[in-house]
């Protein structure tokens, strides 16, 4: 599973800003990669928008995602930072040949 999460810094020009942010995504990758099913990741930053900022995860399985954001670290240092991140998908299925994708079904209320 591959996860991007883009995020904005919280003001253009905004030195502080940007460097709070940066220096929280760093502090989120560290937490995300002490977790079980932690494959791999990154920071990063647009070369042509420098406001504009991703964090990049590969894991086993959805579930162990899951659980790393909802631990008490995620909940505490990471979840805060997504104040800043895009309102967009964010989860992805690694396309390898011959795997199977996700069937787009809605899923049942109740």
């Amino acid at each position: 599973m591959l996860v991007v999460t883009r995020l904005r810094t919280p003001r253009p020009d905004d030195a502080a800003g940007e460097d709070e942010l940066r220096s929280g995504l760093l502090q989120a990758l560290a937490i995300l990669a002490a977790k079980p099913g932690y494959v791999g990741g990154d920071v990063g930053r647009n070369v042509d928008d420098p406001t504009l900022w991703v964090l990049t995860t590969r894991w086993e399985n959805v579930g162990s995602y899951r659980r790393a954001l909802g631990s008490y670290e995620g909940k505490m240092h990471i979840q805060p930072l997504m104040v800043h991140a895009l309102d967009e998908p964010s989860a992805y299925e690694v396309v390898e040949e011959g795997t199977d994708l996700n069937v787009a079904d809605p899923r049942s209320i109740g």
